[in-house]
């Protein structure tokens, strides 16, 4: 296909098995397929709601919209150091909620049939957990096995097919999160949608509030961030290690997921052991305003993913090391017109929480001289990693021309 062999594409597809166009065929076969099932789950969905359920779909997708914004900003600092296109944000992001979120539905639903079968064969189930036993049995095992493999496969392609971009576990953890955001940008819709169809009444605070706990980190994008940078850790290890990690990473975010969905199980249980009956009809849920729906579950998300939570925050201290340690080895041995004294001794000062500029009367050109310094960083220690010679890479020393190019741009004030 001549669209992936075009050369503005080199820094994005340097690498990439879409440059042979056999590949490149089935991939785009590949990804058509899945949209056209996502477009028909989605067309099906919409005509059971009927129209009163499809526009207050509309309205939450709306408000899911506006309350994605503050992770998707705290994702695109996370990726200061190496900006990624916006365009692969937005494919990471619809992917999650263009693609995971509706291809789940259909075999979430085949696996709750199957339990409720079960639970049909076997009354005393019922008698112990009430009318909602089917879901609180069924939530902690269709939707970890179903939605994390499908937000994985996306995360898997982003792997394999842009290589030049998918680099440690920083952009792991961010891919992931992205995936993980657009995921939880459809499904909060659709769960208000379906409470409004269930009940006649849509859970907008109790969902919203709930689902974009801890500033919208937590849930899916905690999960699917887990996965995220376990990958991006293999792409840094030359062990055979390296074929295991995205396994363990993968059963990590289907674990994480399993604990947020067993939770009404177990307190089903609890409150069965402290003599209180199950109820017997599925009763609506509590009318819960935003903030304290917010409150309690970002609270809640806190005390119960600690564990996961610790995690993702020595894997962001780690990879930022990794990054700045990166920057400072790499970029030591350039020469004055890729890297100057003065720009080197800023970078020797960059810390955890600061970003450099070099001219800050310039910003948008300061930014763009940073960000190819810190690719060129990036693909010298991916490329020593590999056990090959910097030298002799082709897209080195593209960035080496880029960077030469910037610093005339810089340099000219009429630019």
């Amino acid at each position: 296909m001549k669209l992936f062999q075009h050369p503005d594409l080199d820094p994005l597809l340097f690498g990439s098995p879409l440059r042979r166009p056999g590949v490149a065929k089935l991939v785009v076969a590949f990804l058509a397929l899945l949209l056209l099932v996502a477009l028909a789950m989605a067309l099906l969905t919409f005509a059971t709601m009927g129209r009163d359920g499809t526009t207050v779909f509309a309205k939450a997708l709306a408000a899911s919209s506006a309350l994605s914004l503050l992770p998707l900003s705290v994702l695109w600092w996370l990726d200061r150091r190496e900006r990624e296109s916006p365009w692969l944000f937005a494919i990471a992001f619809l992917w999650g909620g263009v693609i995971a979120a509706w291809l789940s539905m259909p075999l979430n639903t085949l696996i709750l049939i199957g339990i409720d079968q079960w639970v049909a064969h076997n009354p005393q189930v019922k008698a112990v957990l009430g009318a909602d036993a089917s879901r609180m049995i069924g939530a902690p095992i269709a939707a970890p096995l179903v939605e994390e493999t499908a937000k994985g496969v996306g995360l898997v392609l982003l792997f394999l097919l842009l290589r030049a971009e998918f680099d440690n576990m920083r952009d792991g953890l961010v891919y992931g999160g992205l995936v993980g955001a657009g995921f939880n940008w459809v499904e909060s819709a659709l769960y208000i949608a379906q409470g409004y169809e269930q009940f006649g009444d849509a859970p907008w605070g109790l969902q919203l509030g709930a689902r974009y706990a801890l500033f919208g980190l937590g849930g899916h994008v905690l999960f699917s961030g887990l996965f995220g940078a376990l990958l991006g850790l293999a792409r840094q290890m030359r062990s055979g290690w390296r074929y295991i990690v995205p396994l363990a990473g993968l059963v990590l975010a289907m674990a994480a997921h399993a604990v947020n969905n067993v939770l009404p199980l177990v307190g089903t249980l609890i409150q069965g052991a402290a003599g209180t009956p199950p109820p017997q009809t599925i009763e609506p849920p509590p009318p819960v305003g935003f903030a304290e729906a917010w409150l309690s579950a970002s609270v809640l998300n806190l005390i119960v993913f600690l564990p996961f939570v610790l995690l993702i925050a020595w894997m962001l201290l780690k990879s930022g090391r990794s990054e700045r340690e990166a920057i400072r080895s790499e970029l030591a041995t350039e020469p004055s017109d890729i890297v100057t004294a003065d720009e080197m001794a800023a970078i020797e000062r960059d810390g955890a929480f600061r970003t450099r500029r070099i001219d800050r009367l310039r910003p948008k050109q300061s930014a763009g001289l940073v960000r190819l310094q810190h690719e060129l960083a990036f693909r010298k220690r991916r490329e020593r990693l590999r056990g090959r010679d910097p030298e002799d890479d082709a897209l080195i020393a593209r960035w080496r021309e880029e960077i030469r190019r910037a610093r005339r741009n810089l340099a000219d004030p009429s630019q």
